[in-house]
């Protein structure tokens, strides 16, 4: 009978885990993160710090890095998006990425996560993921 019952609670704990909801899926999906993902872009085109990194881009490849920043973090949050582009380190090699465009970058990601009332697990969540990026792109050599 212990052995049942046990086994039983295995199996409920097991069905549990297995339904919880990737980060994607917590997030909205593609459309919200294509939404956040295209406040985030215009956040970061208009600072004038950070703006320098996309002054001289032309429209076209504006739209296309926008698209593989959408493609990336649905890609990095589970979603079922395959993503073609460079990693980190290839991407941000040269930019001169500093500590202070860093701390702004941070800023300019919470505004836009307050803007879409992101719940504060999922927050820290994003927060978490962006900081595990951050040696791959600041002061890349």
């Amino acid at each position: 009978m212990k052995k049942i019952v046990i086994s039983i609670l295995l199996l409920i704990f097991i069905a549990e885990a297995s339904q919880e909801k990737s980060l994607y899926q917590r997030l909205g999906g593609y459309d919200s993160i294509a939404a956040a993902s295209r406040d985030f872009h215009v956040r970061l085109k208009n600072d004038s710090q950070l703006g320098r990194f996309w002054a001289h881009r032309g429209t076209d490849g504006l739209e296309r890095e926008l698209q593989l920043l959408i493609d990336f973090v649905c890609f990095s949050t589970g979603g079922p998006i395959m993503y073609t582009g460079r990693d980190m380190p290839t991407t941000h090699i040269g930019m001169k990425i500093s500590e202070s465009d860093w701390e702004i970058f941070m800023v300019l990601l919470q505004e836009t996560l307050d803007k879409f009332k992101l719940q504060k697990p999922e927050q820290n969540d994003v927060i978490a993921f962006m900081e595990t990026l951050k040696s791959s792109m600041v002061e890349v050599k």
